[in-house]
């Protein structure tokens, strides 16, 4: 394995379907991220990757966000945390904002179903065999709701029976370059944004 240290790009990874529940009064719950399950950008997430992080933050340094728009906050996280299975989450949406209103709705009807972090990779190792690269440290800094989803396995039906994808041997080293790119760049609109609303000027 190759050691690799990542201080600078920023990055987004997309669960497909880890909210469990919604409840009353806007309150959401689910998995943000798996461990050890490899997503399409071919990176897999290991166990204790978001521990420092979430020690330094907590889940109330840490944003919730519609579709990584800075501009969108529509609710808090009130509990982040690492179990045996991935990122467990849980937060309540701001019913007093017509956009979390609407995500609300969107994810009772099963229009939208996944969440995505933002994130900073501080430390990861890349399998010269598989392409695979392990994310050993992340430093957190926003989950959203989103759309379309990076990380296929995450599903209810699977977060629930605790079942993981096996890792493949090998993976399509190009189309992982693309969806890593494409994740690095929607990061980087994401704090370009950021920048805009704090009234600094624009990378």
């Amino acid at each position: 394995m190759t050691d690799i240290r990542f201080g600078a790009a920023r990055e987004m990874k997309r669960a497909r379907a880890p909210l469990a529940r919604t409840g009353a009064g806007g309150a959401i719950e689910g998995y943000a991220s798996l461990f050890g399950v490899v997503d399409n950008g071919g990176d897999m997430v290991m166990a204790g990757a978001f521990a420092r992080s979430l020690l330094k933050r907590g889940a109330a340094g840490v944003k919730m966000l519609w579709q990584h728009q800075a501009s969108e906050p529509i609710g808090v996280w009130t509990s982040i945390l690492e179990d045996a299975r991935g990122l467990k989450v849980a937060g309540r949406l701001d019913l007093s904002v017509a956009r979390a209103r609407e995500a609300l709705s969107l994810l009772r009807g099963g229009a939208v179903d996944g969440l995505s972090i933002g994130f900073r990779t501080l430390r990861a190792t890349t399998d010269k065999s598989s392409g695979v690269r392990r994310l050993h440290e992340i430093d957190l800094w926003e989950i959203s709701i989103v759309t379309f989803p990076m990380l296929t396995a995450a599903r209810v039906d699977a977060v629930k029976r605790g079942a993981l994808v096996p890792e493949p041997r090998t993976i399509d080293r190009t189309s992982c370059k693309v969806a890593r790119l494409k994740s690095q760049q929607a990061a980087l609109a994401f704090e370009r944004q950021l920048r805009r609303l704090d009234g600094q000027r624009p990378l």
